[in-house]
């Protein structure tokens, strides 16, 4: 008899997408859905969480058909970097400003590669802090502080 062998990384993936997309299109019903001419303000969040679902199964039996490599070793280092970054972008931006909270959070994200040394994040983080800054500010014309009540010049 042939053993069942699938692919574990996928499967799970699948799974969780499924679950995650189950978990919003429960908590979309109480929200109201509309039509899909007139929609209400769950009609959108409904889809979208249909979609991930379908999407998950897809993932998921494709993982059974194949068998894939184990699971490695999780990346420690670019969870210790990147999932702060956003927050410290998050909790910082009304005090700094949008310029230097963009610069630190960048400069935090960076090294979350073990081969990013200190002249490439400044100058990785200082170019993309000027193209930000000079697309959403300037070109955008987006309305928000460029330097906050933190650091007035």
């Amino acid at each position: 008899m042939k053993s069942i062998s699938f692919d574990s990384t996928n499967a799970i993936c699948g799974a969780l997408f499924v679950a995650t997309g189950a978990f919003f299109a429960f908590q979309s019903l109480g929200l109201d859905l509309g039509t899909a001419i007139r929609m209400g303000p769950g009609y959108f969040p409904l889809v979208l969480a249909c979609v991930l679902m379908l999407l998950g199964a897809i993932i998921f039996i494709q993982a059974l058909r194949v068998e894939g490599e184990p699971v490695g070793a999780l990346a420690w280092r670019g969870m210790l970097f990147i999932l702060p970054a956003p927050v410290f972008f998050g909790l910082t931006v009304r005090g700094l400003g949008f310029a230097p909270a963009l610069f630190v959070t960048a400069f935090i994200a960076c090294f979350a590669s073990q081969k990013m040394n200190l002249f490439s994040a400044i100058i990785l983080s200082l170019l993309l802090t000027v193209f930000s800054v000079a697309v959403f500010s300037y070109g955008l014309g987006l309305p928000f502080e460029r330097f906050g009540p933190w650091i007035r010049f």
